[in-house]
C-alpha cells in the first residue's frame, strides 16, 4: 500500500511542477517583451510599442506552451509504445517456452 501512496506523491508534485511550468513559459515571454515595450514607449515618447510587445509576449508564451504540450504528449506516446514492445516481448517469450533468450 506505501507503494501505492509514493506514486500517487510522485504523481502529485509532478503535476505540480507541470503547471509552474505552464504559467512560466506563458508569464515570462509577456512580461519581458512587456517591459521592453515599456522602455522603448519612454525613450520614443510613444504610447503603442508596450501594447504591441504585450501582444508579441502573449504570442509568443503560447507557443511557448504549444511546444511543451506536444513534448509532454510524444513522451506519452512513446512511453507507451516502449511498454507495447515490452509485453510483446514477454509474449513472444512466453509463446518460445519460457525461454528469456530470443533474438532482437
Amino acid at each position: 500500500m506505501s507503494m501505492k501512496r509514493d506514486d500517487y506523491g510522485s504523481d502529485v508534485v509532478r503535476s505540480l511542477a507541470m503547471i509552474t511550468q505552464f504559467g512560466i513559459n506563458m508569464i515570462v515571454p509577456i512580461l519581458m517583451c512587456g517591459g521592453l515595450g515599456l522602455l522603448l514607449d519612454r525613450h520614443f515618447s510613444t504610447s503603442w510599442i508596450s501594447i504591441a510587445g504585450f501582444f508579441i509576449g502573449a504570442l509568443a508564451g503560447f507557443r511557448n506552451i504549444f511546444v511543451f504540450s506536444k513534448k509532454i504528449y510524444e513522451g506519452k506516446s512513446e512511453t507507451r509504445r516502449q511498454r507495447n514492445r515490452r509485453l510483446r516481448r514477454s509474449e513472444a517469450a512466453r509463446e518460445d517456452g519460457g525461454s528469456t533468450e530470443h533474438s532482437r
